[in-house]
């Protein structure tokens, strides 16, 4: 085994610390430089040639920085395409564009971004030559005779235009200026302005500043850039963060229709499943190693991600497979009720919502469906007694705790301290089942205002899930989070409802994760931003139908899975379920 010795920079304090990683390492103590102080980063490096892999040093670390990482021997020096610098994050491999649309599957931290920030040109890789200046003779001839060499001389010789949607469209606004309408005019090289406005669904922001828009506006907005221009190859980095349901299937016939090689990085499955044509894998140790796998077939693909096993290249990266087990529809006769609330109304700005009431039993988890600005919000906030309704209520006293949609790390404090001001974290009960399964050992020590936006993402959900209440309210638990942590997140909601005999109302868009997580839906239908109307608790079959009719999309079960995959418009299973109404999947 070679192994990979991992210095977290962010993480290390060498003013802070006693130099215990110098201190306690065997290696320097009988005279060896396996790990020194660099003076022009003020920061230690460990020599991985030296490194015995003992683990003193990982363990020693008070800010948790240091990781040491045993690779596979097939994975030498040579077959590195990039590294970030000496102990820092390496990928092994690359993804082909090829005709259709190719999807890359995989955690965060292990290098989609940064594959694509290759293959756009915005990033020449060095190939792991720290010592030498990146230049594309050198890729190309580390290429040689594969398609990828091909690829990366016409991107030297600018013979093929790259079109990249980022993954973090928020930091539009700071470098673009001025209206929706003359930004996309501005870009429209096809001459299709009016088509894509229709799409997705702009009429209603045109004459708005890019400055005011929400993020899933713009979101639209930056698909529909991409979409106007005229390019060779194009390059989708998440482009369904903050959409709803229709939006993201919007979204993805609209990236399908493109003339062209695309590339789309994408963590909502049912969304990835119906974009693409082929899946690339990319798995390894978050900001430690990526390694992408060999493409493979959509369906087969993604299986195998779940699966957690690439047969082809005999590689096992999950130690148990995801299964989506059908559970038989939820019986409340013998469940003792919790929450009842009548019928409430609230007006709000212009904005009217109306929502059926409804019975509420101990254990159970309700998801909560329904298209951006129908009033999903506004429900969670009556049920929280934030707001008052104008008509209706929430009968009895009940304990409620509520993550709200948007989080704002106004917490001065480390994450240990937010959750030890609200239970007792140091409990072996709390480690199994909060601190373990979210992830948040390494996140402890960190102040809650330095958080990225899926580490806050998951902290907020530790700490709704840590009050003592009743009712849970958690509102897009899944936003910023890989596949790998919904599910995660969802095995840990489902163990709290019925450990703590609590009811969870969760909002999400992810129709999967939807699937995978709750008994019942609630759906909202109505005009955005001018009025909405809320079900009474349904059985999944009924609500899933309902929403799903209203979105026009059919779902299928995976035989092997059990996941829900949606049908492609159009198709035969497609036609043949709307026509006898049956929008969620029908019994094989």
């Amino acid at each position: 085994m070679s192994r990979l010795a991992i210095i977290d920079y962010d993480r290390c304090q060498p003013k802070k610390c006693a130099m215990e990683c110098i201190k306690y390492c065997p290696g320097v103590r009988m005279g060896e430089e396996t790990i020194v102080m660099d003076e022009s980063l003020g920061k230690p490096v460990i020599s991985e040639e030296l490194c015995s892999g003992c683990g003193i040093c990982t363990k020693r670390c008070p800010f948790n920085a240091i990781s040491i990482i045993g690779l596979p021997e097939e994975l030498s020096e040579d077959k590195i395409v990039h590294s970030y610098g000496k102990n820092r994050f390496r990928l092994y491999g690359l993804v082909v564009p090829r005709e259709g649309v190719v999807g890359i599957l995989g955690p965060n931290g292990v290098g989609k971004s940064t594959i694509l920030r290759i293959l756009s040109g915005e990033l020449i890789p060095n190939l792991g030559k720290l010592d030498e200046e990146p230049s594309y003779d050198k890729v190309i001839k580390h290429f040689a005779g594969t398609e990828l060499q091909n690829y990366f001389e016409k991107l030297k010789n600018k013979e093929i235009k790259v079109i990249h949607k980022v993954q973090y469209v928020d930091v539009l606004p700071k470098v673009v200026k001025g209206k929706v309408i003359d930004i996309l005019k501005r870009i429209d090289e096809k001459e299709k302005l009016d088509e894509i406005i229709e799409k997705l669904d702009l009429k209603n922001i045109l004459d708005r500043e890019l400055s005011q828009l929400s993020g899933g506006e713009l979101q639209r907005v930056a698909i529909a850039a991409a979409c106007l221009r005229k390019g060779d190859v194009y390059y989708f980095d998440e482009p369904t963060s903050w959409l709803d349901v229709k939006q993201r299937f919007n979204a993805a016939r609209t990236i399908r229709e493109l003339d062209g090689h695309v590339v789309v990085v994408e963590h909502d499955l049912i969304v990835l499943d119906y974009l693409s044509d082929y899946i690339h894998i990319v798995y390894g140790v978050p900001s430690a190693y990526g390694i992408v796998s060999h493409p493979r077939g959509v369906r087969v693909g993604i299986n195998a991600y779940l699966d957690g096993h690439l047969k082809e290249e005999n590689i096992k990266f999950r130690k148990e497979p995801i299964k989506f087990e059908k559970r038989p529809p939820l019986d409340t006769s013998n469940r003792p009720l919790l929450l009842k609330y009548s019928k409430m109304s609230k007006a709000l700005d212009g904005f009217k919502l109306e929502v059926e009431g409804g019975e509420i039993y101990k254990g159970e988890v309700i998801g909560i469906l329904g298209p951006n600005g129908i009033g999903k919000t506004t429900f969670v906030k009556l049920l929280a007694k934030i707001i008052e309704p104008d008509e209706g209520n929430v009968e009895g006293d009940i304990k409620i705790s509520y993550k709200p949609q948007y989080i704002t790390p106004d917490y001065d404090g480390t994450v240990e301290e937010l959750l030890s001001s609200i239970t007792n974290i140091n409990s072996s009960y709390y480690k199994s089942e909060i601190i373990k399964p979210l992830q948040l050992e390494k996140l402890l020590d960190m102040n809650v205002k330095d958080l990225s936006g899926g580490e806050l993402q998951r902290v907020a959900i530790a700490a709704c899930l840590s009050k003592d209440a009743d009712v849970y309210l958690i509102d897009e638990p899944s936003a910023f989070l890989d596949v790998e942590q919904r599910l995660s997140v969802s095995k840990v909601i489902r163990r709290m409802a019925d450990e703590k005999e609590a009811a969870m109302f969760v909002v999400d868009h992810d129709i999967l994760f939807q699937d995978y997580i709750s008994d019942r839906f609630i759906v909202f239908s109505g005009e955005p931003g001018r009025y909405g109307k809320g079900s009474s608790p349904m059985n999944k079959r009924d609500g899933a139908n309902i929403f799903l009719k209203e979105m026009g999309i059919t779902f299928r079960r995976d035989p092997d899975t059990g996941r829900p995959r949606a049908n492609k418009e159009g198709s035969q299973r497609d036609l043949y379920q709307k026509e006898i109404g049956e929008y969620y999947y029908v019994d094989e």
